[in-house]
């Protein structure tokens, strides 16, 4: 029987589809998180490419630094893992600076927080967040939750010019 591995070695893992370039930016500044969430979509078999952010000035900075792709108008189509509570700049603030530009407001934004205050989750549908996902406190429950929403992350589809 094939047993294929991925990038991680792990059994099972699918390579990409011809053509599946949708790149996943992670901004979550818990390490531990950090970790759990790449290795848990890499075992649901999300093969994409990741880059994490560990606070929300370096995520900014790389949206929209004068030498960024953004201002070149070159994002590679996207997928947004965003955290609501970070130094410096919190998630909300990175949420708001990125559905109000044209040259990101078509990137998909989930937000994957601690937090499940009812206020909180209106404020980001406001701001324009796609999902909300409440990370859950207990460790199997996290993990389970982040390979459904690996599972998730396989299906969708952008828009041509979600860049």
């Amino acid at each position: 029987m094939n047993n294929p591995t991925g990038p991680t070695g792990q059994p099972g893992t699918s390579h990409p589809a011809p053509g599946q370039s949708v790149s996943i930016v992670l901004i979550e500044d818990d390490d531990g998180h950090a970790t759990l969430i790449e290795r848990n979509l890499r075992r649901a078999g999300l093969t994409n490419g990741f880059t994490r952010f560990s606070d929300g000035q370096e995520a900014l900075d790389y949206f929209f630094s004068d030498s960024s792709a953004a201002a070149r108008e070159e994002l590679p189509p996207s997928v947004i893992l965003l955290d609501l509570k970070m130094p410096r700049i919190d998630g909300l603030e990175v949420l708001r600076r990125l559905k109000a530009d044209r040259r990101t407001a078509s990137l998909p934004v989930i937000v994957l927080t601690t937090t499940d205050d009812p206020r909180e989750i209106e404020r980001c549908y406001e701001l324009g967040c796609n999902v909300y996902v409440t990370k859950p406190v207990e460790y199997d429950a996290f993990i389970e939750a982040v390979r459904r929403l690996g599972f998730f992350l396989q299906v969708v589809k952008l828009p041509a010019g979600a860049r």
